[in-house]
């Protein structure tokens, strides 16, 4: 816990964001600044609640030590609280920047006051941590000779690959990109997440603990995954949920209509190529800019699209607009399902004088402008209506509407990974696409070749690929030893302990 009377003393207050006008002319990261005095304050406010719900059930996927580390910030004890926080999370910088914080969903303070800002925390100690030196590479001081591979260098392989590189065994991480970093490196923009600065740095770390990196291997197309089960002791797959959610209606083939992540690994690609001078990216500049879909990928379309330099902007969401507080039916300590407004939608509202979102709107069809360009997407007011417990969309009654647009761009989320892989190895797939292999063992249909990450429990959040990850490197540790140490994460949400 932080004071003992700090939630009554001090209000919450989340670190702000660089001022709209100035972060929306750059892609550096939009994050402001705060002080070690801001900081101490806001640990001060975890409670002595007893059971950290924070931490477990529906807090934290990977267990982080929360109230431990609070309180550490709170008494300036900074080295102390980067250990806590390294004890359980390999990357706490990914997480702290990218993470919608479900431990802040679950704070038990959260039941009639603000949450502690556990994000905020987490982020500035492990910034400090490398401003100060304190993170350092620590190869492994003696190798068991067993080979491991890994393919994708997500959170979850990275994750995978730290853990099993930190009890000795020979780790290389196979990525089809020109770069590491799989959705930390092209799926998330740099204005949430640096690359050089954060993704790179981290990476360069791992590197001089040891880990080889291969970048342009497409395993199963110019890499044989059968070669690498020959070479290797263990195989792990980490390809993340890569196949788009489509829209097929009528002029889907239109110039100008993008899935959202060619969208954004195009433009992450040329900035740090070229700093965009090359041209090679989907511009937005002084187009009319129409995206659909109402989750983080969609909110990195809108900040990215502004900056740009777009001409309009609107973001259509499929469902209704979310109340400002809990419902009755979404109490604590769940995911609480109320209206957030992110950096993107913030940056439109300044730009364009409202926020871009319009709730429970259904698209019909893609508008031609004769020319074989897009021109504007035909759209329906929906309702919803809960018909035997499950909601029920319904057209309401009246004209159809056309939203003028230049750009469109799908980011619906996905469905799961590519299928070239499984084919080629000839592993089974579960009822949604996903490699089939369960949590806590991890072991697909093959012997030695293991999945976690996005690619067997589908689309996710950053920190469940690393709780994936994690438990994905115990377990083969666990058969290429007998038995582990490594910590098994996750035990409160059910994974099986191994060895």
């Amino acid at each position: 816990m932080g004071k003992l009377t700090g939630f009554k003393e001090f209000p919450r207050q989340a670190v702000t964001y660089r001022a709209i006008d100035e972060r929306i002319g750059d892609f550096d990261e939009v994050f402001g600044s705060p002080d070690a005095g801001h900081l101490r304050r806001q640990g001060a406010r975890c409670m002595d609640c007893g059971v950290p719900f924070c931490q477990s059930e529906t807090g934290c996927p990977i267990d982080n030590l929360i109230p431990e580390w609070n309180d550490l910030v709170y008494q300036d004890r900074w080295r102390e609280a980067l250990e806590r926080l390294h004890k359980t999370n390999n990357f706490p910088e990914f997480t702290g920047r990218t993470c919608p914080a479900p431990c802040e969903g679950a704070c038990v303070l959260g039941i009639n006051e603000p949450a502690v800002t556990i994000k905020n925390i987490e982020n500035a100690i492990i910034d400090r941590g490398f401003a100060e030196g304190w993170v350092q590479p620590h190869p492994p001081a003696v190798r068991t000779g067993k080979k491991v591979a890994i393919v994708g260098s997500g959170p979850a392989g990275l994750a995978a690959a730290d853990q099993l590189n930190t009890v000795g065994h020979a780790v290389t991480v196979y990525e089809r990109e020109d770069r590491i970093g799989g959705l930390l490196m092209y799926g998330i923009p740099n204005m949430k997440l640096a690359k050089t600065g954060v993704v790179d740095r981290r990476v360069d770390l791992l590197r001089a603990e040891g880990i080889h990196f291969v970048t342009g291997a497409d395993v199963g197309r110019n890499v044989d995954p059968q070669q690498l089960i020959a070479g290797h002791d263990a195989l792990l797959l980490a390809t993340g949920a890569t196949v788009p959610r489509d829209l097929p209606l009528p002029g889907r083939t239109l110039n100008g209509v993008h899935f959202a992540m060619d969208f954004l690994t195009a433009n992450t690609k040329s900035l740090l190529n070229s700093a965009l001078e090359d041209g090679k990216f989907i511009s937005a500049k002084g187009r009319r800019v129409i995206v659909v879909g109402g989750g983080d990928t969609g909110t990195d379309c809108i900040g990215t699209a502004i900056r740009h330099g777009c001409a309009k902007m609107v973001n259509l969401e499929l469902l209704d607009q979310p109340p400002l507080d809990r419902a009755a039916d979404n109490p604590w300590p769940q995911w609480p399902i109320i209206r957030h407004t992110d950096y993107g939608h913030e940056e439109s509202a300044e730009k364009f004088g409202a926020d871009p979102r319009r709730f429970a709107m259904l698209s019909k069809e893609f508008i031609d402008d004769g020319n074989g360009n897009v021109a504007g997407l035909r759209v329906v007011q929906i309702e919803w209506v809960k018909q035997d417990g499950k909601l029920q969309m319904t057209e309401i009654e009246g004209p159809e509407e056309v939203i003028g647009a230049d750009l469109i761009l799908l980011a619906m989320g996905f469905l799961g990974p590519e299928s070239y892989l499984a084919d080629a190895l000839g592993i089974e797939r579960d009822e949604r696409s996903n490699y089939r292999a369960g949590h806590g063992g991890f072991e697909t249909s093959i012997e030695g070749v293991y999945a976690a990450g996005d690619c067997r429990r589908g689309q996710s959040l950053v920190v469940w690929g690393i709780n994936e990850g994690r438990g994905a490197a115990r377990a083969i540790d666990a058969y290429l030893k007998g038995e582990s140490s490594l910590p098994a994460p996750g035990i409160t949400l059910g994974a099986a302990a191994v060895g």
